[in-house]
């Protein structure tokens, strides 16, 4: 038997949300909001926004268990200020309630690009649920962790946050870094393990912002902030797609039927695809292999270098506005010393 995680997809929703109504902490926060969650995630499914969406399973031959499921979001700045806000709610179910009924905090296409261009991103965790049976399985919190980091790192973070479902999902996300957030004190500080179950009982917010990531260098989820690099090679979402279905080991065939275009078409994206990496990084494919279309031994080689160097580099598959980037990087170089902004 394995366990492993994939992205959902909208066949999963009926029976995530299943998961979620059974799980005995998190089932009883949604209330009635339970109706608005399967809608809410089927709104959301293919946006960008919709950061992580990863469904945990567990396969024996034929046979394909689903065990639990870990959602997170990016959201507005004005969303973020509403769970600092007393009175505190459970996030999850008014995600739920505001992305059905068309009031989403979850950030368009557009504003996202924007953000991780600029100023960075609000990573909200909207919810993790495994089922009764599931509850505590010792290698589910690994491959939750693994998730998480396939479908975060990449992004310019300025901020994260959410709530826990149990006290040893706190016990978890405090030994990774995280801090609570503290109203009265207008910030994020340390908390006691004394303290799990009267934290998880009501609503609250747990978190850390880029700020405080760097003075807080080894924890888990400050390397979501600290890991981030700006990327160079400024590819288009369909070569985003592309490499990124590629990643998961489509074949070129499997690319053109996933994408709904042509064969030609995926071959003509590679071509663009290695001109732009040749013009960027030209150490990262020779200039020997420069011609080839991937169809012979040194196309494989070249896209087998390609993806491994993606691999290590998420930021150069993730959604950003290349114009606001560019503009910020030369501001950022006219604004060191011996130069003048005018």
């Amino acid at each position: 038997m394995a366990v492993r995680h994939r992205p959902m997809r909208a066949n999963d929703v009926r029976e995530c949300v299943e998961i979620v109504a059974a799980h005995p902490i998190v089932g009883p926060r949604y209330g009635d909001a339970i109706a608005d969650l399967g809608p809410a995630w089927l709104r959301l499914l293919y946006s960008d926004g919709f950061c992580a969406r990863a469904v945990i399973e567990e396969t024996n031959g034929a046979q394909v268990n689903k065990l639990a499921i870990g959602i997170s979001v990016f959201v507005d700045d004005e969303f973020l200020r509403e769970t600092k806000t007393p009175p505190h709610f459970w996030i999850g179910p008014e995600l739920a309630k505001r992305v059905a009924r068309g009031h989403s905090p979850v950030l368009s296409h557009r504003q996202l690009c924007e953000a991780n261009a600029l100023g960075g991103l609000n990573l909200m965790y909207w919810t993790a649920a495994a089922r009764s049976e599931a509850l505590h399985r010792v290698d589910l919190p690994g491959v939750h962790m693994a998730a998480a980091l396939e479908y975060q790192l990449g992004y310019r973070l300025k901020e994260v946050a959410g709530q826990a479902e149990s006290t040893e999902h706190l016990l978890r996300r405090r030994n990774g870094g995280v801090l609570l957030w503290k109203s009265s004190e207008g910030g994020y500080s340390e908390f006691s393990q004394d303290d799990l179950g009267a934290i998880v009982a009501k609503p609250h917010l747990i978190g850390m912002t880029r700020e405080l990531a760097f003075t807080r260098t080894g924890s888990w989820v400050g390397s979501l902030f600290l890991l981030y690099q700006p990327p160079k090679m400024g590819f288009s979402r369909s070569e985003q797609r592309l490499l990124l279905a590629a990643i998961h080991g489509k074949t070129d065939q499997e690319l053109s039927d996933e994408m709904l275009v042509s064969f030609a078409t995926v071959k003509k994206t590679w071509r663009l695809i290695y001109d732009r990496v040749a013009a960027c990084s030209p150490e990262l494919i020779p200039g020997n292999f420069a011609a080839d279309d991937g169809a012979n031994t040194r196309g494989k080689e070249k896209k087998q270098r390609l993806i491994a160097y993606l691999r290590e580099h998420p930021e150069e598959l993730r959604p950003v506005s290349r114009k606001l980037l560019q503009a910020g990087a030369t501001q950022s170089r006219h604004s060191r010393p011996g130069y003048t902004v005018l």
